[in-house]
């Protein structure tokens, strides 16, 4: 087989930023992210339009706090977890930059910063905007039951996190490089249950982490942090078996976005955050800001996905994962 990691060389993180909701203000990284809001509504008439706002804010917030205006963006390549993507299309039609749109659920993330990579090494584009955003109550009433049923959550379920997370990519040198990236397959081990995202997403990111070192040549503790995306704790858990069983023992460098950015015990969140944004606003927020301060030099970023949707759920279809790997370094 084809190995799927490659170097990439010349692009850079310029800056990026991240806004989030009232839960996710109240969790351990509540100080990482650029802004919080204390009504997840944001005075909308949905919870809909509050998720475009959320996504259209942080783009814009990151425009500006870079000191550019849109014409300086060459394109935004962004995602989200609405039906076709509605929700980043409506917050586009807002703004005045090319726009690729992208889904591989969770791990869009992932998959718009290698995107953008490639096609800023390509010497085609000098500024690319990176971007996703979920929303707690869009996504409930989605893929599982609207709030005001008041269902029981299972145990194994999660806390689709409500923010926005946006990374600025350009070929400018800058303190935090993207260096490699590995990409994901579509990994179907049966599971059903759509409530159990992580034991959706384990063997994805299980698959995608051994490959990478296997390709890469590198050890688990050449990074500092390796970051899976929304696996939470159960899910987290289950990947470090399921990798080790291939080989590969991953060591205390190794954490899930879903299990940092809240405290699952006091916040009553499940297993802890999922939703496409929960890796963007973690790593726009705790991981660029640690890697600035030089706390964090080397990590290896593994949003991950499940590609379910309502409709393959009620049809009884099993519900597939998928994880890209992507790997930043400060410049020396």
């Amino acid at each position: 087989m084809k190995a799927s990691t490659f170097d990439i060389n010349g692009v850079f993180v310029e800056n990026t930023a991240s806004i989030v909701g009232p839960k996710e203000a109240e969790g351990p990284l509540s100080k990482y992210f650029d802004k919080s809001v204390k009504d997840d509504l944001l005075g909308q008439k949905s919870h809909e339009l509050a998720e475009i706002k959320f996504h259209l804010s942080t783009i814009r917030y990151l425009i500006n706090k870079s000191g550019h205006n849109e014409n300086d963006i060459d394109l935004c390549i962004s995602g989200d977890l609405l039906d076709e993507i509605s929700g980043t299309s409506l917050t586009m039609r807002e703004l005045d930059i090319p726009f690729l749109g992208a889904y591989n659920a969770c791990a869009t993330f992932a998959e718009s910063l290698i995107t953008a990579s490639v096609f800023i090494s390509s010497g085609k584009f000098s500024r690319i905007i990176c971007s996703t955003s979920s929303h707690f109550c869009t996504a409930e009433r989605q893929y599982r039951f609207p709030l005001e049923l008041g269902n029981q959550r299972t145990p194994l379920s999660q806390w689709t996190v409500t923010a926005a997370g946006a990374v600025m990519l350009n070929d400018k040198p800058a303190k935090v490089a993207v260096k490699r990236a590995t990409l994901g397959r579509v990994i179907d081990l049966g599971v059903t249950d759509a409530n159990d995202m992580g034991a959706c997403m384990a063997p994805a990111a299980a698959d995608t982490v051994c490959r990478h070192f296997a390709e890469s040549g590198l050890e688990p503790d050449y990074y500092d942090l390796i970051a899976t995306g929304d696996l939470g704790v159960a899910g987290s858990e289950l990947m470090k078996v399921l990798a080790e069983k291939r080989g590969l023992k991953l060591g205390l460098n190794y954490n899930d976005c879903g299990a940092m950015i809240f405290n699952r015990v006091s916040q009553d969140v499940g297993q802890g955050g999922s939703g496409a944004a929960c890796s963007s606003s973690v790593f726009s927020g705790f991981i660029y800001k640690k890697m600035l301060n030089g706390e964090l030099k080397r990590v290896l970023l593994v949003p991950t996905g499940a590609l379910c949707s309502k409709t393959s759920t009620l049809q009884g279809e099993s519900i597939p994962g998928i994880a890209h790997a992507v790997a930043f370094e400060v410049n020396v």
